[in-house]
């Protein structure tokens, strides 16, 4: 087929009836982004439980064996430099950096070489003002649109390209952490999905994993036949679904470059927010642009999140779409939200899009107080939920998460 020029027509995607792909990608608690995340949320989890009523921003940097937390503070609890510096060594053992690894010091980040600086400030008080209000409301830390997204793809309402991926960042890492003179921590996955065609996408019907990369940090003396057969053997372990997955089939790489040894901080610098694709819905559904991790849930590109999550996956769970996107946004100070809005992409059943919507803005108020104490936001703990724990692991799509629950459905299943 020719264009009007006389040359032949490019062919795209949905043209392609075959083959309609689509990749997300996972990095595990070790990479140097996440231990930013990781360590700033940390510091949120013992302000917040120390002092319900903290207000924190605590942005972190991970260069070579230097850890810079900055930002702004307002607490009971008051850290010194040594305090800080403690949180950030056990974050860091926790993640697996806790010098136990047959790793050298050059090809890894050890604890006992990390340099902490602090520089934190007092938050200001013309933000507070407006957050916490003389009537008991909390006005929300800071403008912006969040998005919430739900689909029938998967168990847990998540595209199925992120939660593969998850599913395989999470079997490598946990056999890093227990096999330290084997494999690193700082590791990567991708999974991309073959739907066979752009309408089986646009309903969330996935044919098959079409491609797998894993890159996973191995110990100097491993050859790299023996990696690829460990990592080969972890993800044909990693309980895939057999009607997705099949390793004569699927193309696989492991490793591509042929040598993974040096990893950590020491080789790639991290810094808080840069993997919202990862920590949302592995670039499937828009996002708000503004990180969860490393502030309080005050702040409504945290809450706010938790709550578009929520809403989506009660309308998808009552079977009133096969996907939905829930969009919030707010003014600094101003409780209720400024807008919200469903987009079920054309596949809603009973209620439109505009009725969905209505009826959101009918029943749930979304303001940052409601939304804290719907989830519990203030009260993180070991029983419930670290903030810690969830920047290690994604912000949506995990079953015990507070907002992940479904005890709305049949309230959403009777919309007139």
């Amino acid at each position: 087929m020719e264009n009007k020029n006389g040359k032949p027509k490019r062919k795209t995607k949905m043209e392609n009836k075959n083959q309609y792909l689509f990749t997300s990608e996972v990095v595990s608690a070790g990479h140097p982004d996440k231990c930013a995340d990781i360590i700033a949320d940390t510091i949120v989890d013992k302000l917040i439980i120390e002092d319900s009523n903290s207000r924190v921003a605590s942005e972190v940097f991970v260069a070579g064996k230097n850890v810079v937390i900055g930002g702004e503070v307002k607490s009971s609890c008051q850290l010194s430099n040594e305090d800080y510096e403690k949180l950030v060594k056990d974050a860091l053992a926790k993640i697996g950096y806790d010098g136990k690894s047959s790793f050298t010091k050059e090809q890894c980040l050890h604890p006992d070489d990390v340099n902490v600086k602090v520089l934190l400030n007092q938050q200001s008080p013309d933000i507070n003002q407006g957050v916490d209000q003389d009537s008991g409301e909390i006005g929300a830390g800071d403008q912006g649109i969040m998005f919430g997204f739900a689909s029938t793809e998967t168990a847990d309402l998540m595209p199925a390209a992120i939660t593969y991926a998850r599913m395989l960042c999470d079997k490598v890492y946990n056999y890093a952490l227990k096999h330290k003179h084997k494999l690193g921590v700082d590791i990567k996955t991708q999974v991309t999905v073959d739907y066979g065609t752009k309408e089986n996408f646009e309903n969330c019907n996935p044919q098959k994993i079409h491609t797998i990369v894993v890159s996973a940090p191995s110990v100097e003396d491993m050859p790299i036949e023996e990696v690829r057969e460990l990592i080969q053997g972890l993800i044909d372990d990693t309980g895939l679904p057999t009607s997705m997955y099949d390793k004569n089939s699927t193309i696989i790489h492991i490793n591509p470059t042929g040598r993974y040894v040096s990893h950590s901080s020491l080789h790639d610098s991290g810094l808080t927010g840069r993997k919202l694709i990862v920590d949302s819905f592995g670039g499937y559904a828009p996002i708000g642009g503004g990180a969860q991790s490393s502030k309080d849930y005050t702040k409504v590109d945290r809450s706010g999140l938790y709550a578009a999550r929520w809403i989506a996956k009660q309308i998808v769970a009552a079977g009133l779409a096969q996907k939905a996107v829930v969009q919030i946004s707010y003014a600094i100070g101003v409780a209720r939200p400024t807008s919200i809005s469903v987009d079920t992409m054309g596949t809603y059943t009973s209620a439109n899009d505009d009725k969905l919507s209505q009826f959101v803005m009918d029943n749930y108020p979304l303001t940052p107080k409601w939304i804290i104490d719907k989830f519990g936001l203030d009260k993180p703990s070991e029983e419930t939920f670290l903030y810690a724990d969830v920047a290690s692991r994604g912000q949506v799509g995990q079953s015990d998460y507070p907002w992940e629950k479904l005890d709305e459905v049949e309230k959403f299943k009777n919309i007139k």
